[in-house]
């Protein structure tokens, strides 16, 4: 893992007014060495109790004047990339958290075809199949790809049939649901082919009028039951 001073904001010059404003911005002291000329260069790191990560310069200049030692600490702040099923891969892919989210999605997308995928963080078959359903996503601007985490919406999956993971829906605007089924990385293919044959175009006569063999109305039912018991 490497680091330049000027990565991280830092612009140094020989000239030794900007020497001495470098050192009083970061409130560093200079140190005299009369006896010795600095010939090293570069950027060391250390970790210790005190700072996440600190680093030393040792800067040296090509001129024949003997020049103090700067010394510079700064603190990095280290930022957590997101997990791997926290990322999207564009506007037209959504997380869903609960039931009215799911059912608005719907409601919302018209005549849009809708890919629903059934997933839990802890499914290494979803962890695999999920980059290639991501890079799906980007070549499909027009379809709404939904992300639904069965540990979070067990109610509502249970509800929708799905029994193992990862589980797939499609929908399209009046028909409602038009396919599910299981699908692994290694028949990523029926994706493929079931986007091929619902991604038609064609007009849609009002919302969508059922979420497998349930209607919406049962499943927001099923949502408001849902709720009610968690709250008793």
């Amino acid at each position: 893992m490497g680091f330049s001073l000027k990565s991280l904001g830092f612009s140094l010059s020989s000239s030794s007014s900007l020497l001495t404003s470098f050192s009083s911005s970061l409130n560093s002291t200079l140190t005299p060495t009369p006896n010795q000329k600095l010939h090293k260069r570069g950027v060391s790191f250390s970790d210790s109790p005190s700072t996440p990560l600190e680093f030393v310069s040792r800067i040296a200049f090509t001129t024949n004047k003997r020049f103090p030692t700067l010394k510079a600490h700064a603190t990095i702040t280290r930022t957590e990339e997101p997990k791997w099923w926290e990322r999207n891969a564009g506007p037209n892919m959504l997380d869903i958290h609960s039931t009215q989210e799911f059912l608005e999605a719907l409601s919302q997308a018209g005549d849009r075809l809708v890919i629903v995928e059934f997933y839990g963080s802890w499914c290494a078959s979803c962890k695999a199949l999920f980059p290639k359903f991501c890079r799906t996503a980007q070549e499909h601007p027009e379809i709404l790809f939904l992300k639904v985490n069965f540990d979070a919406n067990k109610s509502m999956c249970k509800a929708l049939n799905v029994k193992v993971l990862p589980y797939f829906h499609f929908y399209r605007g009046a028909d409602g649901q038009l396919e599910s089924f299981s699908c692994s990385l290694a028949k990523f293919q029926k994706i493929k082919d079931a986007i091929q044959l619902h991604n038609t175009d064609r007009c849609s006569i009002g919302p969508p009028i059922g979420v497998g063999d349930l209607t919406l109305e049962l499943l927001s039912a099923t949502k408001d039951v849902s709720a009610a018991a968690s709250s008793t």
